[in-house]
């Protein structure tokens, strides 16, 4: 399989992390994000994911996955261990509530493509991510409060512990203070602390630039 990505897009850090978690070994494509413009703008790229986004993963057949969601939910029912899902339904959709606060809640906010347009209409780019990802890290640790243990849903890694671990490092480049968040900076400790979480590191890639 290949993973077309870009070492320091917080969506393809969440499927690096899921992919290691289940031990399955790709090629890594880069896919340079500002580049010339930006290489997923590419007519060969955009063939593959009309959206023009990483992370794309293709499958050995030539088939084609985009969204990380729909990725490491296909890697969670084809490589079903170490599960990433609790069995209980109810657990189950927290833990999916947990990864759509981050999913739908804060990225898309903060996403590039979001602030440059922000910049061309003169808006403070950077103050705007920092405003959206401090509100959605605020709900995100009030939530997890109610159902953390060593991870952000009791004491086995989840989705949810695979989608806040990138954030963090995304919260981090914006210069969002993170002390108000004891909940997740423990989970991402406990998260980074196992090599799986350890390999994926943005630093810690192929393409990865000073």
């Amino acid at each position: 399989m290949k993973l077309y990505g870009y070492y320091r897009s917080s969506c393809s850090y969440r499927v690096r992390i899921a992919l290691n978690l289940k031990g399955i070994e790709v090629e890594h494509v880069p896919v340079h994000l500002v580049r010339g413009g930006g290489e997923q703008f590419a007519p060969e790229f955009v063939t593959k994911n009309p959206m023009a986004q990483v992370p794309l993963l293709e499958l050995d057949s030539g088939e084609v996955l985009a969204q990380s969601v729909a990725i490491v939910e296909y890697l969670e029912e084809t490589v079903p261990t170490p599960a990433l899902l609790p069995r209980d339904p109810y657990q189950r959709a927290r833990v999916r509530a947990l990864v759509e606060m981050v999913n739908s809640g804060i990225q898309p906010l903060q996403n590039s493509l979001v602030l440059k347009e922000l910049t061309k209409r003169n808006v403070d780019s950077t103050d705007w991510a920092r405003l959206f990802v401090r509100r959605g890290l605020e709900a995100l640790e009030h939530t997890a409060a109610g159902t953390a243990g060593r991870y952000l849903v009791g004491d086995a890694l989840t989705l949810a512990d695979v989608y806040l671990v990138p954030q963090l490092y995304n919260a981090r480049r914006f210069g969002v203070d993170l002390a108000p968040f004891p909940t997740l900076l423990r989970v991402e400790a406990a998260c980074l602390s196992l090599p799986a979480f350890d390999r994926a590191r943005p630093e810690r890639q192929p393409d990865a630039e000073p």
